[in-house]
């Protein structure tokens, strides 16, 4: 079943499914999800590799690569899950609280 979702704006709480159903797939972008994060991705370009394991893996599109090199974290969509520095083979991620200054490169 494919549901009209284009008045979707103007909808009161009792038009949304029952159970938070996501009608589309690949709507992400069209959302601000990272709002609820804790702890954001900061990368150390001296460390990294460009190996690209942290593109690979995240779950939300959140880190960025051109010319086939990691450029930076998209954190519009990044939820802070970890997942890129738990990965990272030369430890060049670090994960750092919200509003914190981002740590120097040492």
């Amino acid at each position: 079943m494919k549901w009209d979702i284009s008045e979707m704006g103007s909808w009161t709480y009792k038009q949304f499914p029952q159970g938070a159903v996501i009608p589309e797939a690949g709507n992400s972008n069209d959302y601000i999800t990272g709002g609820w994060r804790s702890e954001r991705p900061w990368r150390n370009d001296e460390k990294c590799t460009q190996c690209l394991l942290c593109w690979i893996v995240c779950p939300d599109s959140s880190v960025r690569v051109a010319d086939e090199k990691v450029t930076t974290f998209d954190l519009d969509h990044c939820k802070g899950c970890g997942i890129c520095a738990q990965v990272c083979p030369t430890d060049a991620i670090d994960m750092v609280p919200e509003g914190c200054d981002l740590p120097e490169v040492k």
